[in-house]
């Protein structure tokens, strides 16, 4: 893609790079594509905590920074934030509040700087539009409202907050902010469908991608179960990324429980979060040999470790269907990994993993399912499903053709390159 000389952009988010997960990951290689597609970025955002819920080394998060790389591309303006260790529903308020009292200051301070063609808000927290809004009020620029999380149904349906008079509000904040931007985009087209109820403006699909060349299959992973400590024969069923209480990854305790006289089937649970001591002491607790607990790998095994598994777990409660899309979904087909997923009949998930066959969709939240397609599939060829799914992967999953199709559109372009009819098919998925 070709983009006009100094185009500017300028990201407002709380996650970014070098956090390996979660959103932080994806703004971060946006923000890489960006520079290396001749833009200038200026990123404001918090000190890297997620998802340890602690600042991370070198950084302090004591006061504002500056960085600046991509031989003078990338400007990344920290902001300081409270940080609370175990985040409650009352405290996650405090710690978004408080990135946003910071990073409205350094939205002042940037008022006096260059103008920036695109301004880019990324939700959640879904109130970081409002400092959108301010920036646009007096510099310009088209602001594009970029959701990956529908926040504030995620909080009303997991009973994080329980006040009707504090939904009302958050709603309709939110509203204005839909009806005064230029751009609303989102992930998947179940959460499309879902905020299209809320604004009259036509909604941009933009999807999460996979580095495929990164994250590829290793057809041999006996190698990588011994290098990780487990027997070449063992069956690995893995759940890797946030352990935090939208996952429900209590079930994954209650079905090795019942799964102990299979002892070849090990359950690893890498990552971590809020709920990781409080599933280690209920293991502990239930005396479960079969449940290993491993730290986030670093980005340089990753590919292997993930080629480790047999069973890839991605597990959502009933009530955050279609709120909330699974990040690590993309890079489990991207290495030919087998996706065992717990989604609604009629969800956006369940609908677009089983119509192209590759994974496994169940009920969510019934372990009696949940430890049949356990037991089934650590005994069973499950090649075709694999490479369904890596082909899946390098058709539609491409982050070029992603950022293309999307500024082709901001800058009003016709895409050149871009099969425009079965990324459409595809993108119901992410």
């Amino acid at each position: 893609m070709t983009i006009s000389k100094n185009k500017s952009v300028i990201i407002i988010g709380i996650n970014f790079s070098p956090e390996l997960t979660g959103i932080g990951k994806y703004t971060g290689e946006m923000v890489e594509w960006l520079t290396e597609n001749n833009f200038l970025c200026t990123m404001v955002t918090a000190f890297p905590y997620y998802p340890y819920w602690q600042t991370q080394k070198p950084y302090k998060n004591r006061f504002f920074s500056r960085e600046t790389l991509k031989n003078g591309k990338l400007n990344i303006y920290r902001c300081p934030l409270y940080v609370p260790k175990r985040p409650s529903g009352l405290k996650r308020l405090i710690h978004e509040f408080s990135f946003f009292v910071s990073a409205f200051v350094m939205v002042i301070y940037l008022l006096f700087k260059p103008k920036k063609d695109y301004i880019f808000c990324i939700a959640p927290p879904f109130h970081l539009g409002f400092l959108g809004l301010i920036y646009r009020f007096f510099k310009g620029g088209k602001i594009i409202y970029h959701i990956q999380d529908l926040q504030i149904e995620a909080a009303r349906d997991l009973q994080i907050i329980k006040s009707d008079k504090a939904f009302k509000a958050l709603f309709a904040m939110e509203r204005l902010i839909m009806k005064k931007v230029d751009y609303v985009s989102t992930i998947s087209t179940g959460m499309l469908k879902k905020i299209s109820k809320k604004t009259v403006k036509d909604i941009l699909f933009f999807p999460n991608w996979v580095d495929t060349t990164a994250y590829c299959p290793l057809y041999d992973n006996a190698e990588m179960k011994i290098l990780w400590g487990f027997h070449e024969d063992d069956k690995i069923v893995l759940y890797s990324g946030s352990i935090g209480e939208k996952q429900g990854l209590e079930s994954i305790l209650t079905v090795a429980k019942h799964l102990e006289s299979s002892t070849f089937i090990k359950f690893v649970i890498c990552g971590t979060g809020p709920y990781k001591e409080k599933l280690i002491a209920k293991a502990k607790e239930q005396k479960l040999d079969n449940v290993h607990f491993l730290p986030l790998q670093q980005p340089d095994q990753f590919n292997n470790f993930l080629n480790m598994a047999d069973i890839h777990l991605v597990l959502q409660k009933k009530s955050a269907s279609d709120l909330v899309m699974p990040s690590k979904l993309t890079t489990i087909l991207a290495v030919g990994g087998l996706a065992l997923i717990t989604a609604e009949p009629g969800t956006n998930l369940f609908e677009i993993v089983n119509d192209n066959k590759m994974g496994v969709v169940i009920a969510s939240e019934n372990l009696n399912s949940l430890e049949n397609a356990i037991l089934k599939f650590c005994t069973s060829d499950n090649s075709i499903l694999k490479l369904n799914g890596r082909k899946y992967a390098e058709n539609y999953l491409n982050k070029d053709s992603i950022l293309n199709k999307l500024f082709n559109k901001l800058e009003n372009r016709t895409p050149v390159d871009i099969d425009e009819k079965r990324p459409l098919e595809y993108l119901e998925l992410k």
